[in-house]
C-alpha cells in the first residue's frame, strides 16, 4: 500500500523536526489526528466530501507526541477521530485517546473514537486488505461523530 502513494519531495535539504506535527487543513466540524497512509485517506475523504469540514493534523512523529498540536485539535472541533493503520488492539490511537481523555476532557463534545484496521493478520491478497486497513471504515466513523 504505500508504494502507491506519490508525492512532490522538495528539491533542496529540508529537515524535520522530530516531535512537531503539522497541521494540514484547518476545519470546524472534526478534528482527524494521524499520520502515515492516513494523512493521505483523511485529504482524500476530505477532497470527495466537501460538506464536512475537517481538522487535519499528521502527527509525523509517534515518539514524541506533540501534545500543543493533539491539543489544539481537540479545542478546534470537541471532536476526535484518531485515524491509523495499526490494530486497534494495542495501537497508538489508545494511548492518545487516554491522553485526550486525561488533558482535555472538558473540551470534548463527543468520545474520542478510534478508526484503525482490523485485529487480525494482515491479508495477503489486495482486495482482503483494502477490507483490513482503516480507510474502509472511514466514512462510517466520520458520520458516526458528525451526528453525535
Amino acid at each position: 500500500m504505500y508504494r502507491s502513494i506519490h508525492g512532490n519531495l522538495p528539491s533542496d535539504y529540508y529537515e524535520v523536526e522530530i516531535g512537531k506535527a503539522k497541521l494540514i487543513q484547518e476545519g470546524t466540524d472534526l478534528s482527524i489526528i494521524t499520520y502515515g497512509a492516513g494523512v493521505h485517506w483523511a485529504t482524500e475523504y476530505q477532497a470527495a466530501n466537501k460538506s464536512i469540514s475537517l481538522y487535519i493534523v499528521d502527527l509525523r512523529s509517534l515518539l514524541p507526541l506533540d501534545y500543543d498540536a493533539i491539543r489544539n485539535a481537540v479545542q478546534q472541533t470537541g471532536k476526535v477521530l484518531l485515524l491509523h493503520e495499526d490494530n486497534l488492539m494495542g495501537g497508538i490511537g489508545g494511548e492518545i485517546s487516554a491522553w485526550i481523555n486525561e488533558h482535555c476532557f472538558e473540551l470534548l463534545d463527543a468520545p474520542v473514537m478510534r478508526c484503525a484496521s482490523l485485529d487480525t493478520p494482515i491479508p495477503f491478497n489486495m482486495e482482503l486488505e483494502k477490507n483490513y486497513m482503516a480507510k474502509s471504515r472511514l466514512e462510517s466513523y466520520i458520520q458516526k461523530l458528525i451526528a453525535y
